[in-house]
């Protein structure tokens, strides 16, 4: 692997986490009483290094591939989906498509390795390095060239995009089944405690997809470190969003971080770049059955638990309100002393 990690400082501030805080505890309420609202506040503060952050020209980036391993039969639905929703993305009827627009969220669309050709249009980056990764069973999903190229791509996008906010999408029949033999792999997890319904699989197919995930592990014994195991289980897309995720960060950006698939480029990314997790926020817990173990792994607390399995970013734009939220009470409301409130008594 010659990919090369851009460089991610500590964001540790002492003195600005003592501002923000002090800033906080003496708007207009009692102590504390905005609750995750204001710890939410405190971590935006931190991670654009400003009293009165503003979040600018936010930036929904999703990143679809398509995978070798559909040809298990892992998923419910076939992988023509994957261009499929690509097309209904940028015609702007998917559920992604219908929040950004809600929510003034610029929506870009990767093609980081379909299989399928698109015709050329805005919103669409070209970014295909194969149409879809290899059959992890037979071999590694992608070669050492290939995840290179893949890493290095996501550093390119995000360079490419403006304003300092950053919203992880993805989309791929089978990503699921990468994103579980990742978690498994990095943590050291049963594969059977990180495999769900992905698509929506019926407790049968569940178990046949399970057991095509044991032998995918057998099959790569030696794929331990991270960009080793994101080579060997994939997928193009998820390569793509961890290069994101890491140029993401050494911008100061804030990263959103929506499902299972977007948390498992994170959690590669994390492993090269601990330093990432002080620029992320995690959405939502999904419905998946490994999301919350990947959480934990990332020792991250979630915005949002509504049952969401659904990907593309679309758990990131829902939870999008209330960073833009927790920015305008640091920014704009009111201190006791400012507003001439008397405050509690000692």
């Amino acid at each position: 692997m010659n990919f090369q990690i851009p460089p991610i400082p500590d964001l540790h501030d002492a003195t600005l986490a003592q501002r923000l805080q002090h800033k906080l505890d003496h708007k207009t309420k009692p102590l504390g009483s905005l609750g995750r609202l204001e710890e939410l506040a405190l971590k935006l503060g931190l991670i654009l290094g400003s009293e009165t952050p503003e979040l600018r020209a936010p930036q929904m980036l999703v990143c679809a591939g398509d995978h070798g391993l559909a040809a298990r039969g892992v998923s419910a639905f076939p992988s023509d989906v994957t261009w499929q929703m690509v097309e209904n993305f940028l015609a702007g009827g998917a559920c992604v498509s219908v929040l950004a627009r809600q929510h003034g969220i610029a929506l870009t669309v990767a093609d980081c390795g379909v299989r399928h050709d698109f015709a050329p249009r805005p919103g669409l980056l070209d970014c295909k390095i194969a149409p879809g990764t290899a059959d992890a069973l037979s071999g590694p999903a992608m070669t050492a060239a290939q995840c290179d190229q893949a890493l290095a791509n996501g550093l390119r996008i995000v360079q490419q995009l403006p304003g300092n906010a950053l919203l992880l999408g993805e989309m791929g029949i089978a990503n699921t089944s990468a994103a579980s033999l990742l978690l498994a792999r990095l943590a050291s997890l049963d594969i059977a405690d990180c495999t769900g319904a992905g698509t929506g699989l019926d407790a049968e197919a569940v178990v046949r997809k399970t057991e095509v995930l044991r032998e995918v592990l057998l099959k790569h014994p030696a794929a331990r470190i991270p960009l080793e195991a994101l080579a060997a289980f994939g997928g193009f897309e998820i390569a793509t969003l961890a290069g994101a995720v890491l140029q993401a960060a050494s911008e100061r950006r804030v990263i959103v971080v929506d499902g299972f698939i977007a948390s498992a480029a994170v959690l590669v990314a994390a492993r090269l770049a601990p330093a990432v997790l002080q620029r992320c926020v995690f959405a939502h817990r999904s419905g998946e059955r490994g999301h919350a173990l990947l959480l934990a792994q990332l020792q991250a607390r979630p915005l949002l638990d509504l049952g969401l399995r659904l990907g593309e970013g679309s758990g990131a734009a829902l939870a999008w309100p209330l960073l833009v939220s927790a920015c305008a009470v640091l920014r704009e409301m009111a201190s006791f002393e400012s507003a001439g409130v008397s405050e509690k008594s000692a």
